[in-house]
């Protein structure tokens, strides 16, 4: 099994049901480590240099968040800003993250239909995290899968358990 670090980030843990319970199923496996960013920097400071050199050790990455007011939680933006500077690439360092798999969940509370360009907000969730996705893609990396669990807040115990069912089955493609 690849070693995963699950950079995690959303600033209201306490209100998401969802979240939670994929949280619990990082930590009873080994092969996952995970990252709570507003657990780690709750002063917004972030160590850029620590968590690059972090970063190196893992062959997958899992980003994990909310929507929040369309856009990612303002931590992880905050951290990829940090973490993610182009003048890492050019100090002549090895690139952690080129050819690495990455996935990306993020949850919300909306309906699907509302995240289309005739939809209520007119922009796709892809659209609204695209500052992730670009950043990952400059630094080469290898996006294998978005999966958006939308209604998150409205889903039932068993609904979740399908969600986290099949985005462990899709890590394990």
């Amino acid at each position: 099994m690849k070693k995963t670090l699950v950079v995690f980030a959303h600033p209201y843990l306490e209100h998401s049901n969802s979240n939670v319970e994929l949280i619990n199923f990082y930590v009873r496996h080994q092969h996952f480590t995970l990252r709570d960013l507003y657990e780690d920097y709750p002063d917004f400071h972030i160590a850029a240099f620590r968590e690059r050199k972090r970063l190196k050790s893992y062959d997958r990455f899992i980003f994990q968040f909310p929507i929040i007011w369309f856009g990612m939680p303002p931590l992880l933006r905050l951290w990829i800003d940090e973490v993610f500077d182009r003048n890492w690439l050019t100090e002549g360092e090895h690139n952690p993250l080129e050819g690495k798999e990455v996935y990306i969940l993020v949850t919300t509370g909306g309906k699907e239909r509302s995240f289309s360009k005739t939809g209520t907000y007119k922009y796709t969730v892809e659209e609204l995290i695209s500052g992730l996705i670009v950043s990952l893609n400059v630094f080469k990396a290898n996006i294998k899968h978005i999966k958006i669990v939308y209604e998150a807040n409205k889903l039932t115990k068993k609904e979740i358990i399908l969600h986290k069912k099949e985005f462990t089955e899709l890590l394990n493609q």
